[in-house]
């Protein structure tokens, strides 16, 4: 009787036919060199990276929200004189770390197997987790153990969003890989939101809770990566161009510390734009990046390679990128001050509640993206990235626009709805843009290219906190001060304690509002003033209504400022988008377990005017 061959599946379906190999046989061939991964693998390798890029992304808010908690826990007031810094960098470490780091990595990727880095980059990651989780200070020695551990933690995060989308295009044809990349992406955007809903609940139970979270999760993201993934791309070894690397780490970490310290009043101003130190870090880090470019142009091989600019696909996602990253990691933060500081006092929710309440209330944008950031991917795969990037620009934009139209005190449906289109834009343009990004590059170039991309959304992310508080800081100080004076003397605070609340930086009140905390309480606790009001004036000062009423016609007026701007940005990301030209990608993935198919040396040629050499 003759032995029957089971027969095997073509390499790219789903499943194999008949009696093909297992999911665990497919695992443990992965890990023997050179053996071609099996036809479950590009599965394998979407659900790790997904895993991977979602804690990642919920590590960098899940504290944002946690701030209140977490300051309470290790005793430390960070809004008190001097203690401001600290607040910064909790907020702004990872974020900084991440933009400065991640090309970085992307091209150690290439080099050295972007699988390997990224398995060093989960575990980095779960040891800071665990670090965190266990921080035996109090006060500044508390707060400076938090700092340097987030900075830890966001190294081994930038290795893991650095190299995931890399790892995918390696791992799945282009006829699927805008669906795999949407997935991938726009788990990592929702998990910008998710951890400002997973930070409410477990702060609620324990600061430390926000920490212990990412350690299972590291920990097991960590073995699973070991066993499974495999280096499908060969390393290019070469020398690390470390005066690139230099340069530009210092350059971008110098330029993103001063527009973040411009935050912060200087003298009589409300911002700092005028601070020599300010002045003095976006002059040194622009000279820098400058230098940085040069040495890029000159050496054999660069770090951040400028030649892949001379890819339209390329060139134009990235500005696009970038823009609306600006875009969004403003509309993140204007929504909590907006519900924090507004909406949910005037509806009855206790300052102290209200971080957690922001995040539930946020969940439409959330579920916009993960509605439309696979969809779009799918999609696009057949028809193309820049009908959909640019349509979904033009529906951010249009969200943006509704936004600026919207009362203070806004009805719920309608905000909802329009953070639902303001989060299925950003889920239409996402997927497809990464996923043109990544297509339009050779393979050996797929590791920088991914650490490229990455670098401008982080960029654009911590750009934004500067730009939008700033542009909000601005239009609060031109009334705030007036409407803060008349309104706290109204209710019999004296006229010296008025004045001098109302003289106090925007941005105080601001942080007081983002943390959770009553403003009022804040801006009147020292000197004793509430204790010397009745009991009426006492309790209408520090009740939930009394704030917003007051300042609700100058947020308004700040609110203004920051989504025309946003909305100005969306349209130009449009435009850009709306330029990245074709929608076949430049380079394919071969079937795994299947050599390369020839070239056609017509398709060569035509490649080459698009490609860099």
């Amino acid at each position: 009787m003759t032995a029957r061959t089971p027969a095997t599946g073509d390499g790219h379906g789903d499943h194999p036919r008949g009696g093909g190999p297992s999911a665990l046989s497919s695992l443990r061939s992965a890990r023997r060199k050179g053996t071609p991964p099996g036809p479950g693998y590009k599965w394998v390798a979407l659900s790790n990276t997904t895993l991977g890029v979602l804690i990642a992304t919920m590590d960098a808010s899940i504290v944002i929200i946690s701030l209140p908690a977490i300051f309470r826990g290790i005793g430390l007031d960070p809004l008190a004189p001097g203690n401001i810094g600290y607040l910064l960098w909790m907020i702004l470490g990872y974020l900084l770390v991440s933009a400065v780091l991640v090309v970085v990595l992307g091209r150690l990727g290439d080099m050295y197997g972007r699988v390997r880095i990224y398995n060093l980059g989960f575990l980095i990651f779960a040891c800071a987790s665990v670090a965190l989780s266990l921080d035996p200070f109090r006060a500044g020695a508390g707060a400076l153990w938090l700092i340097l551990w987030r900075i830890v933690q966001a190294f081994g995060g930038s290795m893991l969003t650095a190299n995931s989308a890399a790892i995918l295009t390696d791992a799945f044809p282009a006829r699927q890989r805008g669906m795999a990349l949407g997935i991938n992406q726009i788990t990592a955007l929702a998990g910008q939101f998710l951890g400002l809903v997973a930070g409410g609940l477990l702060a609620a139970v324990d600061w430390r809770a926000v920490f212990w979270l990412s350690v299972p999760v590291s920990i097991t993201g960590t073995i699973w990566s070991y066993l499974s993934l495999r280096e499908t791309a060969a390393g290019r070894r070469g020398r690390i161009d470390w005066l690139g690397n230099l340069t530009f780490a210092a350059g971008a970490g110098i330029l993103l510390a001063g527009i973040t310290y411009g935050i912060q009043p200087y003298g009589s101003n409300a911002t700092g734009w005028g601070n020599p130190w300010v002045l003095a870090g976006l002059i040194g880090g622009a000279v820098l990046l400058l230098l940085f470019c040069y040495i890029e142009a000159h050496v054999a091989e660069p770090m951040f390679n400028l030649a892949l600019f001379k890819v339209r696909a390329f060139a134009a996602g990235n500005l696009a990128a970038l823009l609306t990253a600006i875009a969004r990691g403003g509309l993140q933060f204007m929504l909590i001050i907006w519900l924090q500081g507004i909406w949910l006092p005037l509806h009855g929710y206790a300052f102290e509640d209200t971080p957690l309440w922001a995040g539930i209330f946020m969940l439409p944008l959330t579920l916009g993206f993960l509605i439309a950031g696979p969809l779009s991917g799918y999609l696009s795969d057949r028809f193309g990235a820049r009908l959909f990037s640019t349509a979904g620009l033009a529906l951010v934009a249009a969200s943006f626009l509704g936004l600026l139209a919207l009362p203070v005190n806004f009805y719920y449906g309608l905000f909802a709805a329009l953070l639902l289109l303001n989060g299925l834009g950003q889920g239409m343009f996402s997927s497809p843009n990464t996923s043109s990004i990544m297509g339009s590059v050779p393979p050996e170039h797929r590791g920088v290219a991914s650490g490229m991309r990455s670098t401008f959304q982080n960029s654009g992310t911590a750009l934004s906190i500067g730009v939008f508080f700033s542009l909000m800081v601005s239009g609060l100080a031109s009334s705030l001060p007036r409407a803060l004076s008349s309104g706290l003397q109204a209710h019999g605070v004296p006229v010296g304690a008025a004045e001098h609340a109302a003289s106090l930086p925007p941005v105080s009140t601001l942080f007081a509002t983002f943390l959770g905390n009553n403003p009022v309480d804040h801006l009147l606790r020292s000197g004793g003033t509430l204790d010397h009001l009745s009991a009426a004036q006492h309790a209408a000062l520090t009740g939930h209504t009394f704030f917003p009423h007051l300042v609700s016609g100058p947020f308004h007026h700040g609110l203004t400022i920051v989504f025309s701007v946003a909305a100005g940005m969306a349209v130009v990301s449009a435009l850009a988008s709306a330029l990245r030209g074709g929608h076949r990608p430049a380079y394919d993935t071969p079937r795994q377990g299947r050599p390369p198919a020839a070239a056609d040396p017509h398709k060569t040629a035509q490649r080459r005017h698009d490609t860099p050499s």
